[in-house]
């Protein structure tokens, strides 16, 4: 279990307190809801699976103990409790340590001594989000944490989803994580996956529902479509905005009945899988013009995920950049190539119109066409491509805060976004790490992109 996936629960009124451990866990890779009275918090635990639970002793409406006592005469299996307390309610800790709590806290505290604590109940590795762990396979940027943390309760509750994003930015990918979230730990489920926009209208219906022996000219055998083969598993239908309005209809009857009959068949054939559906165009546009049918968006847009471009996440280039290149070196048997300085600002620089794809075939490129060991800005753009100046920026004073924000970043990145570790190897206090994070924007980003709706819940 990752840092990405694992949920908190914290149940805190204290306003600034709640607001700093909740800033502080989210950069910790952590998903946290924030409940501000005991009550609030039975309720979502008794409703929800969290991986541990922070909570102060004293609260508003309930004692930390009572709400504790509670929930232990209604479940047989809790998650691990940690309890604030100050020192007028040690003995409390200590009482509820006893029956069964995980550990306590005592005011005030060192948020990294809480959190190696919430670790070390949670059972989290620190390199929780290395480019090798599952759960940071789709970035380190804010929005790509904030929907890898997402998916294993998607995994677990929905049937049907939508992705949305322009072209290349890993729509599959993230169908892909879903996919591997939900089916971690049981027996291996297809994945399946088909590009509605580039198979032609007369085959698009046999391709997606198959065909029974005989059923047109060419059919000497019965084929199953990929509804069938990805019974029990994962169908991901690309580009389903390119699929004609005919087919349209026959797959919103598909997902209603979640059964479908074959090409020439007259039988019901059921069918149970997780639908992920995938476009880069904007389908509630495309129905007010009358080139997508209503009822069928409102059937896949149940939940939608979107995916933003390389241009506005750029703290997932240098990542995904030295991921390319680990899997180039791996699977040509070379050795892993890196980028110098003043390649990693090109790819910094570069609004990169084509994604994640157009990053992958630039590393590949560079990779191939470089005999050294280290990649030039030079080689990873094709000729008559000129990445931005390194300095964009309007002046110097701008330009340099770029350079300490991008240095910040990468540094952060490349401990995990662990605050000790970070201001360790930049030489800087913590505080002053947390000082700069807040003068460059980067908390603030986090908060952003954390869907924030003012009930302090952190998705």
């Amino acid at each position: 279990m990752t840092a990405a996936q694992s949920r908190l629960c914290l149940v805190e009124d204290d306003e600034i307190m709640g607001d700093s451990l909740c800033d502080r866990f989210q950069l910790e890779g952590f998903a946290c809801d924030w409940h501000k009275s005991a009550r609030s918090a039975l309720a979502s635990i008794e409703k929800e699976r969290y991986d541990a639970v922070i909570s102060d002793i004293r609260l508003p409406d309930l004692t930390g103990d009572e709400m504790f006592t509670r929930l232990q005469a209604t479940r047989t299996q809790l998650p691990p409790f940690i309890f604030i307390t100050g020192f007028g309610t040690i003995d409390a800790a200590v009482r509820l340590l006893k029956q069964g709590a995980a550990d306590f806290i005592t005011k005030p505290f060192d948020l990294e001594a809480l959190v190696e604590k919430i670790r070390q109940q949670a059972a989290l590795p620190r390199s929780a989000l290395s480019c090798e762990e599952p759960g940071a396979a789709l970035g380190v940027s804010p929005p790509m944490r904030r929907i890898a943390a997402m998916l294993p309760r998607l995994a677990r509750h929905a049937t049907t989803i939508l992705i949305t994003g322009e072209s290349g930015v890993g729509k599959e990918k993230v169908a892909l994580e879903l996919h591997r979230n939900a089916t971690a730990g049981s027996a291996e489920q297809p994945f399946v996956a088909v590009n509605c926009g580039a198979i032609t209208e007369t085959l698009l219906e046999s391709e997606l529902f198959g065909y029974e022996k005989g059923a047109f000219t060419g059919a000497v055998r019965t084929r199953k479509g990929v509804f069938e083969q990805a019974n029990g598993g994962t169908l991901f239908l690309d580009e389903i905005g390119e699929m004609p309005l005919a087919m349209q209809v026959k797959l919103l009857r598909a997902i209603q009945e979640r059964a479908i009959v074959r090409v020439g068949g007259e039988r019901q054939i059921p069918v149970d899988l997780r639908l992920v559906c995938a476009t880069n165009r904007d389908l509630r546009q495309m129905v007010e013009a009358g080139g997508f049918r209503e009822d069928l968006f409102y059937r896949i847009n149940v939940i939608q995920l979107k995916i933003p471009p390389l241009r506005e996440r750029r703290d997932d280039i240098l990542w995904l950049a030295a991921l390319f290149l680990d899997d180039y070196a791996s699977t040509h048997g070379d050795v892993r190539k890196r980028l110098h300085p003043a390649a990693e600002t090109a790819l910094l620089d570069y609004p990169w119109p084509g994604n994640v794809r157009e990053l992958k075939h630039a590393i590949e490129r560079a990779s191939i066409l470089t005999t050294g060991h280290v990649l030039s800005a030079e080689a990873l753009f094709q000729e008559g491509i000129i990445a931005p100046s390194a300095a964009p920026e309007t002046d110097l004073s701008q330009y340099l805060q770029a350079c300490e924000r991008r240095y910040i970043v990468n540094a952060l990145n490349g401990h995990n976004w662990h605050m000790g570790q970070t201001a360790s190897a930049l030489g800087i206090s913590r505080k002053n790490l947390w000082e700069k994070l807040k003068k460059l924007g980067i908390q603030a980003e986090l908060r952003e992109t954390s869907g924030g709706n003012g009930n302090g819940r952190v998705p």
